[in-house]
């Protein structure tokens, strides 16, 4: 018969969530495509003067690349991710920023919704870890349900100094001898 060996340690990390900003900021983005498209649609070839077209091309071109793959980048290049031990906020597009916050520190987490988050059932999840600004997950979709996880998360992760502390404070009085006295 043989036995696997227990194991003592840590459990490994998981990712329980990876989150981006609601999808609802990309409408007027794809809105303006749409209709950049179709204008380039119908104004290509319909002038005289072979610059004129191409300058409707570069035109339908720049309006593409500014006001809709910009945003779409900029979109995609933010994400947040929450794990059993921390949240990973990672954004940026040229400069990029990761910052982790562990659930073991203890934080207190607010939810903000405006009148278009609630219609969606969006919003921003304040986490206020003690600094001077608290960090702001915007715009996540099911921001209830993500201010419910974490508080499970941080209960889970009960920072491991803190019980061995509290699990001396609540246990039986020290019964050590110092000094040849009681």
């Amino acid at each position: 018969m043989t036995t696997e060996p227990t194991r003592s340690g840590p459990e490994a990390e998981r990712i329980i969530a990876s989150l981006r900003p609601h999808g609802r900021a990309l409408f007027w983005p794809s809105l303006v495509l749409i209709i950049t498209v179709g204008a380039l649609g119908y104004f290509t070839g319909r002038f005289d003067e072979q610059w004129q077209n191409i300058a409707v091309l570069a035109g339908g071109l720049a309006v593409v690349v500014l006001l809709w793959l910009l945003p779409m980048l900029f979109w995609l290049a933010k994400r947040y991710v929450i794990t059993t031990r921390r949240i990973v906020l990672r954004h940026g597009l040229f400069v990029r920023t990761r910052q982790e916050l562990l659930h073991s520190r203890g934080y207190d987490i607010t939810v903000r919704k405006n009148a278009v988050q609630s219609v969606f059932g969006s919003g921003d999840v304040l986490i206020n870890t003690g600094l001077e600004r608290p960090v702001v997950l915007r715009d996540i979709p099911s921001a209830d349900l993500v201010q419910g996880s974490l508080h499970d998360l941080m209960e889970r992760s009960l920072n491991p100094i803190a019980a061995r502390r509290q699990a001396e404070q609540s246990g039986a009085p020290d019964e050590t001898t110092a000094w040849g006295v009681r």
